[in-house]
C-alpha cells in the first residue's frame, strides 16, 4: 500500500493547486472586513478565502491562489464546478423561462426531472416526486407525506444523524449543537435511537438492528411511528457506513410494521458512492428517497421521490412552495443525469475510491493518529484517536486540515466530536489530483 502513495510524489503530480499569497490573501481579507460588517455571525466560515471562479476540481480564489477541492460545495459538485453541460443547460433555459410557479403554469423540466427519478432510485413500483429547494426541506416534506399516509405522528431517527437546520430537521440532527442551540422550542415527537458503527461499537448489522429495533418498540412503540428516517451512509456524523445486515433489517422491519422507510440521499446520492444512490450498495428499496445537492450541479434544487401511493397520500396543494423546482435549476438536473450516462460518471467514483482509498490507508499504516479509513467511491473519511487514549483526537484533524489549506488543499472536518476529515471531490478529480492531496495529508501528519 505504501508504494500507491509514493508512485506520485508532489514534485512530480499534476496538480491545479497553487498558492501565491499568504492565506487569507489580501483581497480575501477586504472581503472578510466587508462580510462581518453585513453577513450574519450566524453564517459560518469554514476557510478565510474567498473564491473567485472555478471548474472541475479547482478553485481560483480573488487573490489568484489555485485550491485543490475536497469539499465539493460539502457534496454538490459531484459533476465538478461550472460543468461545461450544466453551464450550457442553464444558460438556455434562463432564457426561455425563468420562474411560472409549476403549480401556476407547468413546464416541461419538471416532469422530466421527476421521470429520471422515477427511473433511477430503487425500486420497479410506479414512484412520483416532489420537487423542493434544499435538502432540509426534502426532509420535512417526507415527514409531512409518511404522516398523512400513515396517520402516524412519531419521528424516528438515529444516532449521529444529520437532516437540516429548520425547526424540525434540527430537532432530527444528533448533535443539537450548534443546529439548535438556542433556537427551541424545537419540534417534539422525534425518537433517537442507536444506530450501527462497526468501527465504534463492534456489532454486527444484525445485533445492531436488534439494538436500533429493540429501543424503538420499547421506548416509542411501532405502531405509532409514521417514518424511519436514515442516511445510508452518514454525512455530518462522520461517514458511517453501517455494519452488513443492518440496513435491510431495519426496512424488513418497517415494513412488517406499518412504517415509512425513508432514505436521506441528500449528501449521498446521485453518483457520489458509485451508484445513483448509496441505498443501492445495501440492497434495499426505501419507500420514499430525499435527494439534493449533486442532483443540480450547483443550482438549488432538490426533491422526495417514492412509491406513488405514499406520495399521493396529500391533498392538493399540501405540497409544494413557490420556487420549488424552479425550471432552471430542473434543465441543470436533466444535464446532470446526462453527463453521468455519457461520462460514465458512476465509473469516475468507483475511480475515485480505488486510487485514494489505498493510499488513505498507507497513512494509516504510517500514522499511528489515524485509526480508520471508511466510506465509498467518492465519499471517504479518515478517523483520527489519541493513539495513547484511544480518544478522539479532533485537534489532529483540525491541524490536517489547517495544513492543507495553506499547502493549497480544501478539506471539512466531519464527526460528532469533528474528529474525522471527509473527503467530497468532485467525481472527474484526476488520480494525479488524488495522490497530491493525499500527500499533503501526509506531510501534515509528519509535521505534527
Amino acid at each position: 500500500m505504501t508504494d500507491t502513495l509514493s508512485a506520485v510524489s508532489p514534485s512530480a503530480a499534476s496538480t491545479s493547486r497553487n498558492v501565491v499569497t499568504e492565506i487569507p490573501g489580501p483581497r480575501s481579507q477586504e472581503l472578510h472586513e466587508r462580510r462581518m460588517k453585513t453577513v450574519s455571525a450566524g453564517v459560518s466560515a469554514t476557510f478565510p478565502i474567498y473564491a473567485d471562479h472555478a471548474h472541475d476540481a479547482t478553485i481560483v480564489d480573488v487573490d489568484g491562489n489555485h485550491f485543490l477541492d475536497l469539499t465539493g460545495g460539502i457534496g454538490v459538485m459531484t459533476v465538478g464546478h461550472t460543468n461545461d453541460a450544466v453551464v450550457a443547460a442553464v444558460s438556455e433555459q434562463v432564457a426561455k423561462i425563468t420562474h411560472t410557479l409549476f403549480a401556476v403554469a407547468g413546464y416541461e423540466p419538471y416532469i422530466r426531472v421527476c421521470e429520471l427519478l422515477a427511473q433511477h432510485t430503487p425500486g420497479d413500483f410506479a414512484k412520483k416526486s416532489v420537487l423542493v429547494n434544499s435538502g432540509a426541506e426534502a426532509v420535512e416534506n417526507a415527514v409531512k407525506i409518511a404522516r398523512k399516509f400513515t396517520g402516524r405522528s412519531e419521528v424516528a431517527v438515529l444516532h449521529h444523524g444529520y437532516h437540516g437546520r429548520t425547526n424540525l430537521t434540527s430537532a432530527m440532527n444528533y448533535n443539537m449543537h450548534p443546529y439548535g442551540t438556542g433556537f427551541g422550542p424545537l419540534a417534539g415527537s422525534v425518537h433517537h435511537a442507536a444506530n450501527s458503527s462497526p468501527f465504534h461499537d463492534g456489532l454486527s448489522g444484525k445485533e445492531a438492528a436488534e439494538r436500533t429495533i429493540t429501543y424503538l418498540e420499547k421506548r416509542v412503540g411501532a405502531g405509532q411511528i409514521a417514518c424511519l428516517v436514515v442516511e445510508p451512509i452518514q454525512g455530518e456524523g462522520g461517514f458511517i457506513v453501517p455494519a452488513e445486515g443492518y440496513l435491510p433489517a431495519l426496512v424488513e422491519w418497517c415494513h412488517a410494521n406499518g412504517i415509512v422507510y425513508v432514505s436521506d440521499e441528500v449528501q449521498s446520492g446521485m453518483t457520489r458512492t458509485g451508484a445513483y444512490f448509496a441505498s443501492e450498495h445495501f440492497g434495499i428499496i426505501p419507500d420514499l428517497v430525499i435527494s439534493a445537492k449533486g442532483i443540480g450541479g450547483g443550482m438549488p434544487i432538490a426533491a422526495v421521490t417514492g412509491r406513488a401511493d405514499i406520495m399521493d397520500a396529500s391533498h392538493p396543494g399540501g405540497l409544494g412552495g413557490t420556487f420549488g423546482g424552479n425550471p432552471v435549476s430542473c434543465a441543470a438536473v436533466i444535464s446532470v443525469f446526462d453527463e453521468v450516462e455519457k461520462r460514465d460518471l458512476l465509473g469516475h467514483a468507483r475511480r475515485v475510491e480505488s486510487t485514494m482509498k489505498p493510499a488513505l490507508e498507507a497513512l494509516q499504516a504510517k500514522h499511528p493518529a489515524l485509526a480508520d479509513v471508511r466510506g465509498m467511491g467518492a465519499m471517504l473519511a479518515i478517523e483520527f484517536m489519541d493513539p495513547h487514549t484511544q480518544k478522539p483526537a479532533p485537534e489532529i484533524a483540525k491541524a490536517v486540515q489547517t495544513h492543507a489549506l495553506h499547502a493549497g488543499v480544501l478539506i471539512l472536518t466531519a464527526g460528532t466530536f469533528g474528529n474525522v476529515l471527509r473527503f467530497l471531490p468532485p467525481v472527474i478529480i484526476t488520480d494525479e489530483e488524488i495522490l497530491d492531496a493525499v500527500s499533503v495529508i501526509d506531510d501534515a501528519l509528519s509535521a505534527l
